[in-house]
């Protein structure tokens, strides 16, 4: 049975490797983006339908609640990355980055839940980061909106399961996919903790441009999607299986700092 994913953000990284993996695998696949006749071929998956959507906009969200209500597989990929001393965050910022990252993934969700329900079969992934669980200075709205996310997955996770709908969410660490060059800076040019902030994003962009590719992420929801039962959480990448080994082994204290230390920042 021929099984109708959609892929948010699938226009670059994680979303497009992600789209093209489960054309790969048999799936109808939509891909959404925010302007899609804008997309270069080099942003484009073949065998992708790809729809316009802004996480910013409700309107454009509800406008497609009708190919939502045919979908068996949604991947809540798009989203923003965020940097800066929480006492320098606009607050317009803090709300673009949890409507972007949280509200309207879950308002996504929503709309494919009902048909899901119905024809008792769905996946929902929800594309989160190894810093809600590790986090880090200087990217604390990041952090929150991930870690949030992840509280609605795991939240929801048992009210959906006996309609045979799972939800999950895939935790990669440090990806190469040229994030850095898209993530959104807020410091003063005076700001007291300017020194601080260039360190950690200078051993951020160190650390992504070392990490794993987006099709290894891609794999790693691929896999969440074709699981029987599908887990709560899938980190995948930044070693993953011994970090969170060590997390449950270390005193709280002790996992910051080496956070931190591998960030260049002196806790």
């Amino acid at each position: 049975m021929e099984r109708t994913a959609l892929v948010t953000g699938a226009s670059s990284g994680i979303g497009l490797a992600t789209a093209k993996a489960l054309v790969s695998r048999g799936f109808r696949v939509f891909g959404t983006s925010r302007d899609p006749d804008r997309l270069k071929p080099e942003q484009r998956a073949d065998g992708v339908d790809y729809l316009a959507l802004d996480l910013e906009d409700d309107a454009s969200i509800d406008s497609l609640a009708g190919p939502l209500a045919e979908v068996d597989v949604l991947v809540n990929n798009a989203g923003e990355s965020q940097s800066g001393p929480i006492e320098e965050l606009p607050m317009d910022a803090l709300r673009r980055i949890f409507q972007v990252n949280v509200l309207g993934p879950v308002r996504v969700a929503q709309l494919v839940l009902p048909g899901m329900r119905e024809r008792r079969y769905g996946r929902v992934v929800m594309v989160g980061s190894m810093l809600a669980s590790f986090p880090l200075a200087y990217r604390s709205s990041y952090v929150a909106s991930k870690a949030a996310i992840k509280g609605f997955s795991n939240g929801a996770r048992q009210e959906l399961t006996p309609f045979g709908v799972w939800m999950t969410t895939v935790e990669p660490g440090s990806i190469a996919t040229g994030i850095s060059e898209r993530r959104t800076k807020y410091i003063g040019e005076g700001s007291p903790y300017r020194e601080d902030f260039a360190r950690m994003l200078a051993a951020l962009d160190r650390n992504e441009r070392a990490g794993i590719t987006a099709e290894r992420v891609a794999q790693t929801i691929v896999a969440a999607i074709e699981a029987d039962r599908p887990k709560a959480r899938y980190a995948v990448g930044s070693n993953a299986p011994a970090v969170f080994a060590l997390r449950r082994l270390l005193p709280s204290g002790v996992v910051e700092k080496i956070v931190h230390r591998r960030h260049d920042l002196s806790r």
